[in-house]
């Protein structure tokens, strides 16, 4: 199983993490990406989402680079772990294209 949350405002960042977090008890073997584009980039500054990537090994985390730069924010103002896309539109299609479910809480 794979799945793509999609998160595109900061006041998302809690439910995506909710759900996936049901999703792992669940299906532990699932493969699941984090993107994060939009006003939502704002929450890789959040404590609760540094100590989640760190909880979340298991758990691919992607940032829009336009986004970032919306925002004004540099790669390395992210937690570590957290991978950086040209554009999460994109990502989101080339996920979607490589059979992984879509989820936008």
């Amino acid at each position: 199983m794979k799945v793509v949350f999609h998160v595109d405002e900061i006041n998302k960042w809690q439910e995506a993490t909710n759900n996936i977090y049901n999703l792992l008890k669940l299906r532990s073997d699932a493969k699941i990406v984090l993107l994060v584009n939009g006003s939502g980039i704002q929450s890789y500054q959040l404590k609760r989402a540094q100590t989640f990537i760190a909880e979340n090994p298991n758990v691919s985390f992607h940032a829009c680079q336009n986004a970032m730069n919306a925002f004004h924010m540099l790669q390395d103002e992210l937690p570590l772990g957290v991978e950086v896309v040209a554009a999460g539109v994109l990502d989101l299609i080339e996920l979607q294209e490589q059979g992984y479910a879509y989820i936008k809480p």
